[in-house]
């Protein structure tokens, strides 16, 4: 396999000097059907608009309270298996004054993602190796077919004989899975890797109480659709575990009062800041990460499908911590912009 994983990154990027890609903030595709209330089956159509999130004050963070029969006194763990506690470093709630800005209203996608990398040569995404969808169609065509039939098992995971199958069938069936993927959040993408593709296109990586008012809404809701939680208004788990996640703004039901999308769940995203304790907060055992060691990520995750339960994990004040050359398949990103 190591042969293949090189030799789709030596086609991709061959040819990535001279293919053309889409400047950031343009499309030609229509924007999310509104009116929907139940979650579609195909990619839904993308828009690479920003949603400007007027200036003012907002609470951020809460002073939410664990049982302490939730925890197990003999290995500190709660029934749920995290080790941190739930909801300390969200203490205190706090009021927050922003100026303006722009924030995605839907999350970075794999074909997003792509302009940039064909455009700066970055490095590509953990799972565009091992997943395919480094290769076009016009780059399957070049290559064998006996060479295609092994791309198709084992990088497209067909789930069909595709011992006979002819260059063209095989290229066809990997091209409908390559225009699906184009709409998922892209994802295996590091906090440099968002930070330089959010500066690439002209814009930056929200801060953390950025990324909170957008979710939580004019209203300062707990969920982005109001303080009352309801597993049917978002995806809670995928059966595809290479891909756990929907195609953006697939749940309008998971959408804020500001019309951002996909804030309680699909992918959890990172933002700006580093992870450490809001002015004011309690001692904690979360201090060992407090500080330039990790950034915060904001946002529940289809992942967490096994917590159906968890409520709290969707969140708008929910937060979560990882280091920053972390690459995991549930973990993407969407960028800000000031609004002067």
């Amino acid at each position: 396999m190591k042969n293949k994983f090189m030799l789709g990154g030596l086609i991709f990027f061959t040819l990535a000097g001279c293919a053309a890609h889409t400047p950031p903030g343009q499309t030609a595709d229509k924007p999310v059907n509104e009116g929907a209330t139940q979650p579609e089956s195909a990619a839904l159509p993308l828009d690479d608009g920003m949603v400007l999130i007027p200036a003012g004050e907002f609470t951020m963070g809460s002073n939410k309270e664990e049982n302490a029969a939730m925890w197990r006194e003999a290995n500190a763990l709660n029934p749920y298996g995290f080790k941190d506690k739930l909801y300390v470093d969200e203490h205190p709630a706090h009021k927050v004054n922003l100026p303006a800005y722009y924030l995605d209203r839907y999350e970075v996608t794999n074909v997003d993602y792509r302009d940039f990398v064909m455009s700066s040569q970055h490095s590509i995404p953990r799972a565009w190796q091992s997943n395919g969808y480094v290769f076009d169609k016009d780059q399957l065509a070049t290559l064998p077919v006996d060479h295609l039939r092994e791309i198709a098992t084992d990088m497209f995971r067909l789930d069909m004989d595709v011992s006979n199958m002819s260059q063209q069938d095989l290229i066809a069936e990997m091209d409908k899975i390559q225009l699906t993927r184009n709409k998922l959040p892209v994802t295996t993408v590091t906090w440099p890797d968002a930070d330089a593709y959010c500066h690439w296109a002209g814009k930056r990586l929200p801060t953390e109480a950025e990324w909170e008012k957008a979710a939580r809404g004019p209203q300062g809701f707990e969920y982005p659709w109001g303080n009352n939680w309801d597993p049917k208004m978002i995806n809670t788990m995928s059966e595809n575990p290479d891909a756990p996640y929907s195609a953006v703004g697939s749940y309008p039901t998971d959408k804020s009062g500001y019309g951002v999308y996909d804030m309680a769940a699909n992918v959890t995203e990172w933002v700006a800041d580093w992870y450490d304790a809001y002015p004011g907060a309690p001692d904690s055992d979360n201090n060992k990460y407090y500080g330039k060691k990790q950034r915060v990520v904001r946002g529940g995750m289809t992942s967490s499908g096994h917590y159906d339960s968890l409520s709290m994990v969707f969140r708008a004040a929910k937060r979560t911590h990882l280091r920053p050359y972390s690459a995991l398949i549930d973990v993407g990103f969407r960028c800000a912009r000031d609004a002067n």
